[in-house]
């Protein structure tokens, strides 16, 4: 698998990570669930990125792909007053990601990150790795410290 982002901000840090490449289906619009079957993995520990907005930006948002995020818990993560998904267009343009393969690392600006509290009850999580079809798998411990994420409920 060629390197992205994701996978050069890892190796810089000296964090051990496992690459993960799955054939993906382009008539498919749900990534993490796809993942999750194609490298039978179960869902609790494959995790999506998403982005969301606030009065004060952007952030990423880190939740298992089975769950649906609760944007009340985000926002009161954040500390701000409310938060909604962000636009396809600026999450990508933001991430230099597409949608399907925003990966929690490696992003073009370093965002608020936020990972549910399920993570740290796994050794290992799997993210995207940068591209539809390639999942990263990590410590959370690894992706709290790395990208100084705030770990709360945000998932349900």
């Amino acid at each position: 698998m060629p390197a992205t982002p994701a996978t050069r901000t890892l190796r810089a840090a000296k964090t051990p990570f496992a690459e993960h490449v799955y054939d993906h289906d382009p008539s498919v619009t749900d990534y993490g669930q796809e993942a999750a079957q194609a490298l039978g993995v179960c869902a609790d520990r494959v995790f999506k990125t998403l982005i969301v907005e606030s009065e004060v930006g952007l952030a990423v948002v880190v939740v298992p792909v089975a769950t649906m995020m609760d944007l009340k818990a985000v926002a009161a993560a954040l500390g701000v007053k409310k938060a909604a998904l962000a636009a396809t267009a600026d999450a990508q343009r933001s991430t230099g990601y597409v949608i399907g393969g925003i990966s929690p690392f490696g992003q073009r600006r370093r965002l608020p990150t936020v990972l549910d509290r399920s993570a740290t009850g796994y050794p290992s999580i799997l993210v995207s790795g940068g591209r539809r079809g390639f999942d990263i798998e990590v410590d959370p411990q690894d992706l709290i410290r790395l990208l100084d994420a705030v770990v709360a409920p945000v998932a349900r």
